[in-house]
């Protein structure tokens, strides 16, 4: 039964992954909450599955002249560095620690999301009042 569920995962995080947003940010709760895996071996487990999987999703995007590489390739070599540094911090912490801070990551991208949301949807009523006020002065 078990299998199942690895697959349903990989399922959920190949599509999130392959659209651009992050597998991982559902991969990793799958697999610490309902698969009981340990935080640490989840975020390693992730970072395994990320590899052929935005390899793909790279390919596919750059097919469709998607990728600015004149953007990517400071983001690519500042993100190996850190990486590294993240990656010897992580060992040194706790599972339960690393697990809290996962948590407290993915509230504030929750948060920011729905700011984000409310803010847009503030400006197309706006847009949408503006338009409307003028189409009653040219009446």
């Amino acid at each position: 039964m078990n299998n199942l569920y690895y697959i349903i995962a990989g399922l959920v995080s190949g599509v999130v992954g392959g659209m651009g947003m992050g597998g991982g940010t559902l991969l990793i709760p799958i697999l610490t909450i309902f698969l009981a895996i340990a935080q640490k071996n989840a975020q390693a487990i992730n970072l395994l599955v990320f590899i052929p999987m935005s390899l793909f999703a790279l390919f596919v995007h750059i097919k469709n002249k998607l990728v600015d590489f004149k953007v990517g390739i400071p983001i690519i070599i500042i993100g190996i560095v850190f990486s590294l540094g993240g990656s010897f911090i992580a060992n040194t912490l706790t599972n339960g620690f690393l697990k809290r801070l996962f948590g407290v990551f993915l509230l504030g991208v929750g948060i920011n999301q729905m700011y984000q949301t409310i803010k847009n949807c503030k400006k197309t009523k706006e847009k949408e009042e503006r338009v409307y006020k003028f189409k009653i002065m040219i009446k």
